[in-house]
């Protein structure tokens, strides 16, 4: 976060399909759109998924080389937008690691994933959680691991549901999470549009993460979950709006109000 502004996420997950090509475009569109970061999603199918799974083909189909890592990470670093990943196993963890991610991102079905979790604690890189389907107290312990390590963690709320509808949000959840955890709460929405997330702003989300597409008919992955660039740069608009409307806490006679100053005394 710059200037108390909020960390603005556009998930490109596999949505660039295992095309190189298309991961720069998605870049080049999310840096336009005025978002603070790009995530993508790194990983090894066959560590991710059984060969019997019916997911294993579209993994497969999307899964980058640890060069085009590379490539990706160097591109985002020119274009001066900040580049991170959700590692799915140990290896990309360390992989990450050594082309220096600044920050990871643990998934909602990877928060009980020990093995994985104390590989992304030993880097000692702020890491940001979800917590879709996660129980409280699966929620508490994973903050506890980080939080005895001394390491910054964020946790986002999150419904697993892919579209989800508005109704179903659960926002209340975001002030539980800021009653209960000493660290940044943000939502990763999986709206197919952008009013939860300004909700959860006005909640004081720190962190807004979307899901992201090239246009309105790009047929990617996620498409029934993800937003187009028009939109993304609409809800980056909204928020900055927001920011101004709510100001800074200010009493007595404000600039915009003294020329009606002289009006005070005839009212007294």
């Amino acid at each position: 976060m710059v200037n108390n502004d909020p960390l603005i996420i556009a998930e490109i997950g596999i949505n660039h399909q295992g095309n190189l090509k298309r991961a720069f475009k998605l870049i080049d569109a999310a840096k336009n759109s005025g978002v603070s970061a790009v995530k993508f999603q790194t990983y090894i199918t066959e560590k991710r998924v059984k060969k019997n799974s019916p997911l294993f083909n579209i993994l497969k189909k999307c899964e980058l080389s640890n060069n085009s890592f590379i490539k990706i990470k160097k591109y985002c670093d020119k274009k001066k937008i900040l580049f991170f990943s959700t590692p799915f196993d140990k290896d990309s963890v360390i992989f990450l690691n050594k082309i220096n991610v600044k920050l990871f991102k643990i998934a909602s079905f990877n928060i009980s994933d020990y093995e994985l979790i104390n590989e992304i604690i030993k880097t000692k890189k702020p890491t940001i959680i979800s917590t879709g389907m996660a129980s409280l107290k699966e929620i508490k312990k994973i903050a506890e691991k980080f939080k005895s390590k001394k390491i910054d963690y964020s946790l986002l709320h999150c419904i697993s549901s892919y579209p989800n509808k508005e109704e179903n949000s659960f926002l209340k959840n975001i002030s539980y999470l800021q009653d209960h955890f000493n660290c940044p709460i943000g939502l990763s929405d999986h709206t197919s549009e952008i009013n939860t997330s300004i909700y959860a702003y006005l909640m004081g989300a720190k962190i807004i993460e979307k899901h992201f597409k090239l246009s309105d008919k790009d047929k990617c992955v996620d498409s029934a979950v993800s937003i187009s660039p028009k939109k993304m740069k609409s809800l980056v608009k909204k928020i900055k709006n927001i920011k101004k409307i709510l100001g800074t806490v200010q009493f007595g006679v404000k600039e915009v109000e003294k020329k009606i100053e002289q009006y005070k005394v005839m009212s007294e």
